[in-house]
C-alpha cells in the first residue's frame, strides 16, 4: 500500500496535515521531537562514559575480569 506513494502523494499528505493541525502545532511538535532526540543522545553518551569509567576504575582496583582459560586451550577459541 505504501509502496505506491510518490512525491505528489507525499505533498498532498503534508498539505492535509498542515491544514488539520496548523503551523503552530506542527512547529511545537517538531521542537519537542528535537528535544527528545537530544535527550536520548545525551543519555546514550552519559551511559557509555559511565560504563567506560566503571571498567577503567575496575582495572585500576585490580577487580577487573581475568582470563582463567588454560594456556593450551586459549588458541582453540
Amino acid at each position: 500500500m505504501l509502496n505506491n506513494i510518490g512525491p505528489a502523494g507525499l505533498l498532498l499528505i503534508a498539505i492535509v496535515v498542515l491544514v488539520l493541525f496548523g503551523r503552530g502545532k506542527i512547529a511545537g511538535l517538531m521542537g519537542e521531537v528535537g528535544k527528545g532526540i537530544t535527550a536520548f543522545k545525551r543519555g546514550v553518551k552519559d551511559s557509555t562514559s559511565e560504563i567506560e569509567n566503571a571498567s577503567t576504575s575496575a582495572s585500576e582496583d585490580g577487580t577487573a575480569a581475568r582470563d582463567v582459560t588454560p594456556r593450551a586451550e586459549r588458541d582453540n577459541a
